[in-house]
């Protein structure tokens, strides 16, 4: 089991990966509006896009990228391994259980195993848990990197309408980020947005057992049918951005408290404290500011993860397997 937990952690990792590039642009968006709260408050996602491409060019829409790449490769990888790691641990435990408790094979195998919702929620909270405080300084990177350009490109604009020279804008590159933060605000400012960070522990929970529900359901509608009961890569793709849906909208305002600390921006203080200063200060609306295209890059990366998981996930079992096989046919002969 411990093999197959890297070998799931290894395609979680490489599967964010490429969703995350693909859905970069839409990230990084919903990121400045989330931050920026002062600027651009009614601008449509489309409007926003051509904002930044004009100020900056297209890789204003990639700002932060290489970071963010680093930062959802080490956040799946861990998150699988400890997901898989626990569901192992508590399956072991139920199995335990279970052979002390049934009276046939048959029995024990029945009653050790799958997780219930509660386990898998469990299991869930472990990994979330144990991933946030390691990626945690990650994401601090990313997102200074996102917000801090168009922070100058104000800067810029102020010293223009006081009759001074902007000042070029000045990309940092993902080791000037950490030495820039460490000069500015110290050590500590790498767990900033930590405790709401912690929070979000729920969202993958709520994702992911959304989803294992959706799929159980997909699964025993086509046996009701009479159908195969397999997925399909279209409805894995579907139904990873459904779950994801579900969790992104409801633990949304979460994400905007954790990006304006991360950010090194005004909110400070615990969870509950920044949530009403920016209730007082911007009302209910500011809560949700830039959930448009956050739900959209939530789904779409969502989705495009599920499946290139289970397609990696799939592929490396299966190369993994052929020299086994191979081993086992020729000792035969």
């Amino acid at each position: 089991m411990s093999n197959d937990s890297f070998i799931h952690a290894c395609a979680g990792g490489l599967g964010g990966i490429v969703a995350m590039t693909a859905t970069y642009p839409l990230m990084s968006i919903s990121t400045r509006a989330a931050v920026e709260s002062s600027k651009h408050p009614e601008e449509s996602l489309i409007t926003a896009a051509k904002r930044i491409v004009q100020q900056e060019g297209i890789t204003g829409l990639y700002a932060g990228l290489n970071s963010s790449l680093i930062g959802v490769g080490v956040t799946n990888f861990v998150y699988y391994y400890f997901f898989e790691q626990s569901r192992d641990v508590i399956l072991r435990s139920k199995r335990r259980l279970a052979a002390q408790a049934a009276q046939t094979e048959g029995a024990m195998i029945a009653a050790g195993g799958a997780l219930s919702t509660l386990e898998s929620m469990l299991a869930g909270a472990i990994a979330g848990s144990a991933t946030t405080v390691i990626s945690n300084p990650i994401w601090v990177i990313s997102t200074r990197q996102t917000v801090r350009i168009s922070r100058r490109e104000e800067a810029s604009s102020s010293s223009v309408t006081r009759g001074k020279d902007a000042q070029p804008v000045k990309k940092l590159s993902f080791l000037q980020t950490i030495q820039h933060v460490l000069k500015t605000d110290g050590p500590s400012a790498f767990w900033r947005g930590l405790g709401p960070a912690l929070v979000l522990v729920i969202n993958p929970i709520l994702q992911y057992t959304a989803y294992e529900r959706f799929r159980a359901a997909a699964l025993e509608s086509k046996k009701a049918r009479g159908a195969v009961a397999r997925l399909s890569d279209l409805e894995v793709f579907l139904l990873g951005a459904l779950s994801k849906l579900v969790a992104t909208g409801v633990t949304y305002p979460q994400i905007v408290i954790k990006s304006r600390q991360q950010s090194g921006g005004e909110s400070k203080g615990n969870v509950w404290t920044a949530m009403t200063d920016i209730v007082n200060r911007e009302g209910l609306a500011g809560l949700y500011r830039g959930i448009t295209s956050k739900l959209l890059q939530s789904m779409l990366t969502a989705a495009l993860l599920f499946l290139g998981k289970e397609r990696i996930y799939n592929f490396t079992k299966t190369a993994l397997a052929a020299p086994t096989v191979a081993a086992k046919a020729s000792s035969a002969k």
